[in-house]
């Protein structure tokens, strides 16, 4: 099987509760739980809470959840913890709750690569990075090999580094097994230096397959982010120009 989890940590720090963001009358993680379950290759779509706030919010919602510790420190330790629960799977894919623009072809796209018995974690590049996503550090740049294997990921670039680069996608797939020795896994020195956890695995020499796209995607980290979103011409985001930030709110 192959089984999708969407972590979804209620007390983001700079976003705080930025998945209850209330987009015309959704929380923001539902409308990423609904373009999750329009991939046609997952078996299964789990979505790993930690707040009994956030299973209140979506409650009027038919997904499928499971509720995880409050004390992980990454999303990666969340979806291992749900994946120790699971039996049979063949890969695990994380999606991350903040990306409700995401593109359900890629995710089907990313499950393909695991046809090759040799792939154990798998992720995505898109090659529409900008010149304003250079000069951002919220921005993960990769670079890859002719293989289409990461060499190196980096929040910050010089100009005789530009060349060759591509916007990461933090959409990542996994051999169960190599999930759960991941997050046995020590950080890195590079890794806690950076704050970019793939570091970890390529540290470690476990080579990342990387998917190269023409999608992007916008990930939710600040309120900038979610006016962007607000503002494409997405089918799920429309513009909305009275929007302002609020927490999508349900009766107990």
């Amino acid at each position: 099987m192959n089984i999708g989890i969407v972590p979804a940590r209620l007390h983001s720090k700079r976003l705080p509760k930025k998945i209850l963001a209330n987009i015309h009358g959704k929380p923001l993680i539902a409308h990423t739980m609904e373009k999750v379950l329009m991939a046609n290759k997952l078996d299964r779509v789990l979505l790993a809470i930690d707040s009994e706030e956030t299973k209140r919010a979506l409650k009027t919602f038919d997904f499928e959840t499971i509720m995880t510790s409050d004390q992980h420190i990454s999303g990666t330790d969340r979806i291992a913890e749900v994946a120790r629960k699971i039996e049979g799977a063949r890969t695990i894919i994380n999606i991350q709750g903040d990306e409700p623009l995401i593109d359900p072809g890629i995710i089907d796209n990313l499950v393909d690569l695991f046809d090759d018995e040799n792939v154990e974690i798998a992720s995505i590049v898109s090659n529409t990075l900008k010149v304003a996503d250079l000069l951002n550090p919220n921005i993960v740049k990769a670079l890859i090999d002719e293989n289409k294997n990461a060499i190196e990921f980096k929040r910050n670039v010089s100009d005789l580094e530009i060349a060759g680069l591509y916007k990461h996608i933090g959409i990542y797939g996994y051999r169960p097994k190599t999930l759960l020795k991941f997050t046995r896994l020590k950080p890195s020195k590079r890794e806690i230096s950076e704050k970019l956890e793939q570091l970890r695995a390529l540290d470690n020499n476990i080579t990342i397959k990387m998917l190269i796209s023409s999608c992007d995607s916008l990930a939710v980290d600040t309120k900038t982010d979610l006016m962007l979103g607000l503002n494409t011409n997405s089918d799920i985001l429309k513009a909305d120009p009275q929007f302002e930030f609020s927490i999508f709110k349900t009766s107990i």
